[in-house]
């Protein structure tokens, strides 16, 4: 089997349930607390190992338990994690605020992900070695991201970039160019085109999407919620559907689409049938809480399919 290579963040979410969120300058009682591993990097990573991926990560954590308890998981699920080193200093985290209403808010410190330098990409050959697609998010340092991206394209991986979270700056020309597919959702899709964040129609986001093609990557899909995705190529856009489910929680869905498109065209499946799995890994996640604990197993996807 192709292997799926992740280059990306490892963060310890620290939540908080909260009535309603806090003031400045307030203090209220919470309703629960838990911690549990996150991060765009390592959820996708995660992700892709338990739909059946082989997986390969390269990261850094710090020298503390919850870098310890994030390597972890990844190894759980079958994730390879000799390129995940852990450094002096404090873990990644994302502190968490969430009411019973649903909203949320987040504070996100990089801490060892900010130290992922574009040297430790080449540093870690041994990681890309049957490397077919490389996976990529915007977390960890944009120089290493781009490093990353042309190192890969150099072994002849197919490189994905996920650009979220949303720069509020152009990606380089460099970094786009490395690129084979980007895989925007609908508000990054509009950020990186130059437009107020929105909801996007099919015709909107077709418009969006080519204009993206126009910045370098061959592919690009937009992914669009409970619609499903756009595949948007050379010879045209295929609209591809999600199934209908009842949504209890989005957090995950991003991620595993891209962790499920990495699994498929690492099985070489064409891209048409590979965003049709991605989208169906994707609307089962939604149906779970959480991000790393939200991701299906392969026999899920495909008993989904099934039915």
């Amino acid at each position: 089997m192709a292997k799926i290579v992740v280059i990306g963040s490892l963060n310890m979410d620290v939540v908080a349930v909260t009535p309603r969120i806090p003031v400045a300058g307030e203090t209220i009682i919470g309703l629960k607390f838990f911690t549990a591993p996150g991060g765009k990097g390592a959820n996708q990573a995660y992700a892709a190992a338990k739909l059946g991926g082989k997986v390969g990560m390269l990261g850094r954590v710090g020298d503390d338990d919850f870098g310890r308890a994030m390597r972890q998981n990844l190894e759980s699920a079958g994730c390879e994690t000799s390129g995940v080193r852990a450094i002096a200093g404090a873990s990644g985290v994302a502190l968490i605020f969430v009411a019973g209403s649903g909203e949320n808010s987040i504070v996100v410190v990089g801490g060892a992900n900010d130290r992922l330098a574009p040297e430790d990409i080449a540093r870690h050959a041994a990681v890309f070695d049957e490397c077919a697609v490389a996976l990529l998010q915007l977390e960890t340092p944009l120089q290493t991201i781009t490093a990353a991206a042309r190192y890969a394209k150099e072994r002849g991986a197919k490189v994905i970039l996920d650009p979220a979270p949303a720069p509020g700056h152009a990606l380089p020309q460099a970094l786009l160019q490395a690129v084979d597919i980007l895989t925007p959702n609908e508000t990054e899709a509009a950020i990186l085109s130059g437009l107020p964040p929105a909801r996007l129609n099919a015709g909107e986001a077709e418009t969006i999407g080519k204009k993206l093609r126009g910045l370098g990557p061959a592919t690009v899909i937009m992914k669009l919620g409970e619609q499903g995705c756009l595949l948007i190529e050379q010879d045209g856009s295929t609209l591809i559907p999600s199934p209908k489910v009842t949504a209890l929680d989005t957090t995950a869905a991003g991620d595993v689409f891209n962790a499920a498109l990495a699994v498929g065209l690492s099985e070489k499946m064409e891209l048409v049938e590979a965003c049709r799995f991605a989208v169906r890994a994707a609307a089962l996640s939604v149906t779970r809480l959480g991000a790393q604990s939200a991701a299906p197993a392969r026999a899920e996807v495909n008993a989904f399919r099934a039915g």
